[in-house]
């Protein structure tokens, strides 16, 4: 069974650690199919870089990631969502005039139906 998981790298006491594909038998720091990003806690704040691709197209081939490394995903994915698809000016406000658009049909359909009642309370 495949793994994605944290195979540790750098110095004594100092961490980092390469995101890889590798066989859920073979040992933490042994033989790897392929890496697809790297993480280093001590920057500040942490770095994690992920082929977002390649991890997708692992998972989507049964590759299983371990606890570190799907808290890690899901963490990049989040902060990933908010920087890559700002809100252009230009939509923000459309979208203001499209909201304000139902508020007057409805201001409307209110005014209509309030005369069919006034005159229908006069036959």
């Amino acid at each position: 069974m495949l793994k994605i998981r944290l195979s540790r790298v750098g110095k004594k006491k100092r961490p980092a650690y390469r995101i890889v594909v590798a066989d859920s038998r073979a040992p933490r720091d042994g033989a790897n199919i392929e890496i697809v990003g790297h993480y280093d806690p001590l920057t500040d704040p942490p770095t994690i870089v992920i082929n977002e691709e390649r991890a997708t197209h692992w998972l989507e081939h049964g590759a299983q990631p371990s606890e570190a490394v799907a808290k890690l995903l899901a963490r990049k994915s989040a902060s990933g969502e908010e920087k890559e698809e700002p809100i252009p000016p230009a939509a923000e406000s459309e979208g203001e005039g499209e909201a304000s658009a139902p508020e007057e049909e409805g201001q409307a359909d209110q005014e209509s139906s309030a005369a069919e009642a006034e005159s229908g309370d006069k036959p």
